[in-house]
């Protein structure tokens, strides 16, 4: 999991034009130049012009245009900058390890049903000891380790006998696939050992220091379904950011 804060909901069409038009922002257009006009960005990608106006809003947010009344809307300075895959994108961590160049595979370490632990429980707005599906595994690129992470699901997101489910695939596809779409996240980073207990469990001594990203997810509907502790390694992975005023 890649953490996310405060992304807006976007539905696929508005995502798709959203990165279509950032493309093109990026690669054919400089700062003051002006966007084509809301008719003419319609007809350019086949979508209506209320989903067009919602994509140019998202863009303004993001400080990528700016709109001068009456003349229409203009290409920012920001607009020139390029941050690859920033942490403000939520996407799959098996998505983001692929496109750095990657061949990711994953291996289930452990899952097993346990009591959510207190920082947990009040996380997922849970009840103290509720239970949770704790899922561990570990993201590899040939031998070589790159994300230890460690899921913690609500109980009833995915119901039935936990051995009836292919844990090494995708955990948010499973859990849309159930109703639960993960539409934002909120995210704390720090540099941090691996705790000792998985170094000598799992033979990932000599690795530190990780970067670990602590991640509650949200789905569309509000409801905070996932914790996730991921701990990526520190010497191979890094994290974009573009920070304005």
């Amino acid at each position: 999991m890649v953490s996310a804060v405060g992304v807006r909901s976007k539905g696929p069409m508005t995502s798709q034009v959203h990165d279509l038009l950032t493309q093109l922002i990026r690669d054919e257009l400089k700062p003051g130049d002006q966007l084509p006009s809301e008719p003419e960005l319609s007809v350019r990608y086949s979508v209506s012009r209320s989903t067009i106006r919602e994509v140019l809003k998202l863009l303004e947010q993001d400080g990528l245009v700016y709109a001068v009344q009456g003349r229409g809307r203009f290409v920012s300075v920001l607009g020139a900058f390029s941050v690859e895959r920033p942490i403000t994108r939520y996407e799959s961590l098996t998505d983001m390890l692929s496109s750095l160049g990657y061949d990711i595979t994953t291996v289930v370490l452990d899952v097993r049903e346990v009591e959510a632990p207190a920082r947990v429980a009040e996380l997922l707005d849970l009840p103290a000891g509720e239970p949770v599906i704790q899922l561990t595994r570990l993201r590899l690129n040939g031998e070589e380790p790159l994300v230890f992470n460690i899921d913690m699901v609500r109980r009833d997101a995915l119901p039935g006998p936990l051995t009836y489910r292919d844990w090494g695939s995708s955990l948010i596809g499973a859990l849309e696939a159930h109703g639960h779409v993960i539409e934002t996240s909120a995210a704390r980073i720090s540099a941090t050992n691996l705790p000792s207990e998985f170094t000598d469990r799992y033979n990932l001594a000599g690795l530190d220091p990780w970067l670990a990203i602590e991640e509650t997810c949200i789905t569309r509907d509000g409801v905070r379904v996932l914790y996730a502790c991921d701990y990526h390694r520190g010497d191979l992975i890094a994290f974009n950011v573009l920070r304005r005023r």
